[in-house]
Order: structure tokens, then sequence, then C-alpha cells
């Protein structure tokens, strides 16, 4: 099967789930196609899929997983002992966990296409991820005997599929509706405590965070990058695990933010 031939298998799957869906046609361009599988994918609520279905999807995203290019750690920039600096798509990062910043229902995200790193991740992981962080919601619910959001602060861990790492971490960080509070730096520094300690119970030996709650949750990217830096510095002198840290940015001001506060490492 070539991977055009995958694409459009998995879109036709997709579109059938729903009458709704079925009147959608199939763009003429590679690009548009890839573009409608994510959307579909994205929209999908977490329910039974085929094995045909995810052997297809898994060769699709593991060979786009290959095109793209994968990163190891020894490929990032050391700016610190045992702290690295990495601007591009964490979804091409092969370490042992890369870091979600998720929201509270803990599904990933439904927007089709949405830029956040939650839409990035679970399209680059397939249909499984999903379905796994449902499982937790649900274990949880029955353990809690109701529904509870995800808090703000913790940390939950499954499996990557499809993404060059082995596990993704999810943690939900404080949304800013104005001032940011003592109690927002708080909870966003318990994001990263808590994603650490988490990789440390598995026995992981390398970690890579994206900039948690900025962006959509609009926590000041210079504040939120200095509470980053300063919980993995306190966390790795006070553990000492050899628990290695890339710190993930898009953009080029994330990129000169922890420049700037890293410096470089010789």
């Amino acid at each position: 099967m070539t991977q055009t031939e995958r694409l459009i298998f998995l879109i036709n799957y997709l579109r059938n789930e729903s009458s709704k869906l079925q009147s959608i046609k199939i763009p003429a361009q590679e690009t548009d196609r890839k573009r409608l599988l994510r959307a579909l994918m994205n929209i999908r609520p977490p329910k039974a899929v085929s094995e045909e279905f995810l052997s297809i999807q898994d060769a699709y995203l593991q060979e786009e997983c290959s095109r793209k290019g994968v990163i190891s750690v020894s490929d990032t920039q050391l700016v610190q002992p045992g702290i690295y600096l990495w601007q591009g798509d964490i979804t091409r990062l092969s370490v042992d966990a890369v870091v979600n910043a998720a929201n509270s229902a803990l599904l990933g995200c439904f927007v089709p296409c949405h830029g956040c790193i939650d839409n990035a991740i679970h399209s680059a992981a397939g249909v499984q991820l999903r379905l796994e962080c449902s499982r937790i919601m649900e274990k949880q619910e029955m353990e809690k005997g109701h529904f509870m959001e995800e808090p703000t602060g913790k940390a939950k861990i499954t499996k990557a599929y499809n993404l060059p790492s082995r596990y993704v971490l999810h943690t939900v960080g404080p949304i800013i509706y104005g001032k940011v509070t003592r109690k927002d730096q708080d909870l966003l520094a318990d994001c990263y405590r808590s994603c650490l300690e988490l990789a440390a119970a598995y026995q992981l030996k390398s970690i890579a965070f994206c900039c948690i709650s900025t962006g959509e949750f609009h926590f000041p990217n210079e504040r939120a990058a200095k509470i980053a830096v300063q919980t993995v510095q306190e966390y790795q002198r006070e553990n000492q695990n050899g628990l290695e840290v890339v710190f993930n940015v898009f953009k080029d001001s994330d990129y000169q933010i922890y420049k700037q506060l890293l410096g470089s490492y010789e």
C-alpha cells in the first residue's frame, strides 16, 4: 500500500463512521487530503476502531514521522549540564517522554487542525492516544464516584504510539484570565515538578517540555520560562538521578527567552 493509498483509506474509514461526514469530498491535492485526515481524527470521539484501521494508520503515521525526520537528545543544544534546548516540532523528538500541555478533559483537542500542542501530539500519535486518555478518565471517574476534570498541576502518563518518543506526559497548566497570581505561578511549577517526578517513577532518562500554559492559556511567556527553568534546576539539584531535560520551543521569541535564561554550555 502506498502512502497515498493509506491516506485515502483512512479518510474513507473515518468518513463512513458517521452519516454526517459521508458527504465530505476527498480533495485532489495531497496537502489538503492530509489536512482533512487530521481534521477527521481531531473530531473523532474515543470509541472502538478496527484493527485494519489501526494497522494502516500506524504505517501511515510512522512514514510521515520518518519523512519529517527524528531528532534525538544528542541533536539538540546542550546549554547546561543535563539541560538541552531545541526549537522545532515536539512530535519529532526521540526522548523517553514528551510533555503535552493538555486541557482538563484530558482527551486532546477536538478543534479540527488547531495549532495547539495538544492537537499536534494527538494527531501524530494516532487515535489510540485519545482512547487511552479516555480510559484513564473513566477509571478516575469510577474511583471518585463522579466525573472529575483533570486537576491543574498534576500529570498522567500514556504510551506515545506513533510518536518517536516512548511516552507522553499529560499535564494541565493554569489558565490566565487577568493578572498572574502567586497561585498561578505555583500551579505552573507543579506541572513541571509533577512531570519530572512521574518520569523518575517510571525510570525514564530523558523528557522534553513544551512551553506549558503559554499560547492558548495566556501565561506570559517570559515568566513561564523562568518558572520552568527554576523548577527543573531545583529538581536536578535535589535529585541526582540523571534525568535529562529538553526545553522544546517553537517560536523564535521563546527560543530567545530560553537562550537568555540558560546561556550556553561549553
